[in-house]
């Protein structure tokens, strides 16, 4: 999807839903959220700082839907696989149905070791703590929100949570190992996800694009790799999605996989066929087989991050839940089903609201999405976390995501923008009107040498002058052309510099705003 079609679409949305009107939604979920965990937890003695902590889990999980979730549908929308509405929709549905149906009863709620809870030895310090780990990660994600930059949930709440255990009992509560782990997924996870974007990319182009039967090539190809999307996206679900109701491990996960996909195979075999049979032998054409794949890979990938990072995200709410409610502090807590409740329709609301600026960014703003360059981000998405966790490595599934439309990206610039290949288009290009404009100047001279001129010989000689001169011009703009050609670039500069940059200081900007926070609110309290 072009930036100007997006454009029109934001400016209609804002037509119909006001900034105001949306701001009153927002306000509205997050007083809802507030009288509801007040009057619920009115017998409580300390219930002040978990009603604060609802207001703010609220405002998070509204941040969460404007901003994290617009990598599982941005690739789409930008191919034009489905309208942004339907983005909108089908995101907030299947977002909310993960958190809800697997996001998972027990998870550890100070992010897998970051801090030692044992060094807090007052709740109360720890109540605060965690308040404003989900305030500052809140701030940092409306933050980049509002600036266009795509950054990872985890990350946040991680930052979030180091700062205020630092300004709580100091640097020692900080397992640095892990956040040493953390800053490696900076790294692997874009390297990751665009390494295997590309891969997919340059196996379709190969096997289907760059032949010169494309609907013969896509019969036999396009079904495995819908077969192959299957299999993964179903090891993945099995695996990540649904391991707090199933645990399995990764060969059973695997198998099963395996069997849905063969399946699947077996079952769009003849609907791709069909299909294909009705297109004409285009690029264009070929794309749209895709579209259906890219609906299901955005709703998948939309359940199995309502899965996974929500419960994550809303872990510092579940422990000041369980600190208010026992007056004691625990690594390990489940999380209440209202707590996932705030958490789920928080999300699908934010990204109702606000959710379309980041799915343009990731969709249209950093390189131009067709619906095999989208197949191939989603690809990359399932096949990187699948990877990695097998591998032990840390990623984010955002910066996996947003590596994967980077790779797509600069493989399009090394196919089609190689300094050999232009150099070996012009230079046929310069041949061809080489030999035209000779062919002009040999017929203007054999007519002018012609002593007994007619009528039609004059004509045809202003012709030929104008012929000459249309085909001088367009030599000219050809090889400005060929100077610029070798500079073209598809994948944005400036995105990357400026997402690359908020990716860098997501963990110590949170985790700033958070000790700040802590101290401000110990200041009022003491």
């Amino acid at each position: 999807m072009d930036f100007n079609t997006i454009k029109r679409m934001d400016e209609a949305r804002d037509k119909s839903l006001p900034s105001l009107a949306k701001l009153s939604f927002a306000l509205l979920f997050i007083v809802i959220v507030f009288l509801w965990s007040y009057a619920s937890h009115d017998t409580l003695p300390n219930n002040t700082f978990l009603v604060i902590g609802a207001v703010f889990g609220a405002y998070m999980a509204m941040n969460i839907g404007a901003n994290d979730v617009a990598n599982n549908v941005g690739p789409a929308v930008g191919a034009k696989a489905m309208t942004l509405m339907w983005a909108i929709v089908i995101a907030a549905i299947f977002e909310a149905a993960g958190a809800l149906i697997a996001g998972g009863d027990v998870v550890k709620t100070i992010k897998n070791g970051i801090i030692d809870p044992s060094l807090i030895s007052d709740p109360q310090m720890f109540v605060w703590a965690m308040t404003s780990a989900l305030l500052a990660a809140a701030l940092w994600l409306n933050f980049a929100t509002s600036i266009g930059a795509p950054v990872s949930t985890t990350h946040s709440i991680v930052g979030g949570v180091m700062g205020a255990g630092i300004a709580t009992a100091g640097f020692e509560i900080v397992s640095w190992g892990t956040m040493g782990k953390i800053a490696s997924s900076w790294v692997i996870s874009p390297l990751l996800g665009g390494f295997i974007a590309a891969g997919f990319l340059f196996f379709i182009k190969k096997n289907i694009m760059f032949k010169d039967d494309k609907l013969e090539s896509a019969k036999k190809f396009v079904p495995l790799l819908i077969a192959f999307m299957t299999w993964a996206f179903s090891t993945y679900i099995i695996l990540k999605g649904i391991k707090h109701i199933v645990k399995v491990d990764f060969l059973t996960a695997s198998i099963a996989g395996l069997i849905i996909a063969i399946i699947i195979f077996i079952l769009v075999k003849p609907i791709i066929a069909k299909k294909a049979n009705e297109l004409s032998d285009s690029r264009k054409d070929v794309n749209t087989l895709f579209n259906i794949p890219l609906v299901f890979a955005a709703a998948l990938l939309s359940f199995a991050h309502g899965a996974n990072d929500v419960a994550n995200a809303i872990g510092p709410l579940a422990a000041i839940n369980d600190a208010v409610m026992n007056a004691t502090i625990s690594s390990k807590v489940g999380i209440p089903f209202w707590v996932m409740a705030v958490g789920a329709i928080g999300i699908a609301l934010g990204l109702s609201l606000y959710g379309p600026k980041l799915i343009k960014t990731v969709g249209s703003e950093i390189t131009e999405l067709d619906q095999v360059r989208a197949f191939s981000i989603a690809m990359a998405a399932a096949v990187t976390v699948i990877v990695a966790s097998q591998l032990g490595l840390p990623v984010s599934s955002t910066h996996i995501a947003v590596g994967g439309v980077f790779g797509v990206g600069f493989l399009r610039e090394w196919l089609d923008s190689s300094e050999e290949k232009i150099l070996k288009d012009i230079r046929e290009k310069f041949k061809k009107d080489k030999k035209e404009l000779d062919k002009f100047h040999d017929e203007l001279l054999k007519i002018q040498n012609n002593d007994s001129k007619s009528k039609s010989d004059y004509k045809r000689i202003a012709e030929l002058y104008n012929l000459i001169d249309t085909k001088e011009e367009q030599v000219k703009f050809e090889k400005k052309e060929f100077k610029s050609a070798k500079r073209v670039k598809y994948v944005k500069r400036d995105a990357i510099k400026k997402i690359i940059a908020a990716w860098l200081i997501t963990v110590p900007a949170a985790a700033f705003l958070s000790a700040t926070i802590f101290f401000m609110i110990k200041g009022m309290m003491l």
